[in-house]
């Protein structure tokens, strides 16, 4: 059964500036042809809260007047071919070049490693909302590239993206199935909540989606001409480093010192209300793993405060051991919020029995 994403190949081929290769016959008229077959009051009101919400979008992202300097984390336009590119800065090599991803628009054709910028990521551009990990490109900042900072993401998003990346790099599995337009909450490298697609499948529609864009980045992208210092690079982590490290190295792979509290922001990030819809539950907007039962009760919680001086490597295992989760915290007193994924009373009596835990009790 044919999936129909939206837009059509034919109409994201023109706008890439790959109009002259020829589309599968039919592709995209009928799609072309349906607001005619839509009641004149029928196709205003389908069109008025999009445009609506658009328009509120560039207008916050105009009034909020990014700086033109370029730096990790921001989203930009660039121009190249007569066309504005989407771009999301990663790290600057040396001089000025940069490291970065394509950004796009078209969540329909999202894979598991594209990540959908969130209304807590506010103001962006929504044309380069869609952040293509799999797509690097390395790109010198040039006057004729015409650049416009039109959004930036914060030290933590920056490292959730980072890691969906090292994903891409090692080609990790993920247990969710291929489903084309099917777009959730996931889990990246542990630690960050993400949303984004699913794995590509036999002859997937997105793989001609994503040969486009790749090309587009070729055309985009400057060779690198020198070699960056050692470490200067965020890569995928050594299979047994630990995930403290591997951590540090998502937040630290721009060699800016962040803030302590964007260090602390480890755990899960807190999803904007507005993601959900009314009355759905958080298990209803997450890709469900393809094993392993899906339970309904609600996870239990508790506060958590460790002794001085353990290290995150030690207190990831016990969690683990205790089948728990870190879900926020530090509070001002130093203690976590956590909950079970699985025997909650069996887990709290571990983690109270610990000697790494000084306390642990109701949230």
């Amino acid at each position: 059964m044919p999936i129909d994403l939206w837009p059509p190949l034919s109409l994201i081929r023109g706008t890439l500036g790959r109009g002259g290769d020829l589309a599968p016959a039919g592709e995209g008229a009928a799609t072309l042809a349906e607001p005619a077959a839509i009641p004149a009051r029928q196709s205003d009101e389908t069109l008025l809260l999009p445009l609506t919400e658009l328009a509120r979008r560039r207008e916050a992202v105009a009034q909020r007047a990014f700086p033109a300097r370029w730096a990790p984390g921001r989203l930009v336009s660039v121009l190249h071919e007569g066309r504005l590119l989407g771009v999301l800065l990663d790290k600057c090599l040396h001089g000025t070049l940069w490291r970065g991803w394509m950004a796009a628009s078209e969540a329909d054709w999202a894979s598991a490693y594209d990540v959908l910028l969130e209304p807590g990521d506010e103001p962006f551009e929504p044309m380069f909302g869609l952040i293509q990990t799999w797509n690097v490109l390395t790109l010198e900042r040039t006057p004729q590239l015409c650049a416009r900072v039109l959004g930036e993401v914060s030290a933590t998003r920056l490292a959730a993206i980072r890691a969906v990346h090292d994903e891409w790099a090692v080609q990790q599995p993920l247990a969710i199935e291929p489903e084309p337009g099917r777009i959730a909450l996931r889990t990246a490298g542990g630690v960050f909540s993400v949303l984004s697609g699913t794995p590509l499948g036999v002859a997937d529609p997105r793989a001609d989606y994503q040969s486009l864009y790749l090309e587009a980045a070729a055309r985009l992208a400057t060779p690198l001409q020198a070699t960056p210092k050692p470490g200067s690079l965020s890569v995928a982590a050594p299979a047994g480093e630990g995930w403290w490290s591997r951590v540090k190295a998502w937040f630290g792979a721009d060699r800016v010192v962040r803030p302590a509290l964007a260090l602390l922001a480890l755990v899960v990030v807190v999803q904007n209300a507005t993601l959900m819809r009314p009355g759905a539950g958080d298990d209803e907007v997450r890709f469900r793993s393809v094993q392993g039962p899906v339970t309904s009760a609600a996870p239990a919680e508790l506060s958590l405060r460790w002794k001085a001086g353990v290290g995150m490597d030690d207190a990831n295992a016990l969690l683990r051991s205790a089948g728990a989760e870190l879900v926020g915290g530090p509070d001002a007193e130093g203690r976590w919020r956590l909950r079970f994924l699985a025997d909650a009373a069996q887990g709290r009596a571990m983690l109270a029995g610990s000697p790494l835990v000084e306390s642990v009790g109701p949230p």
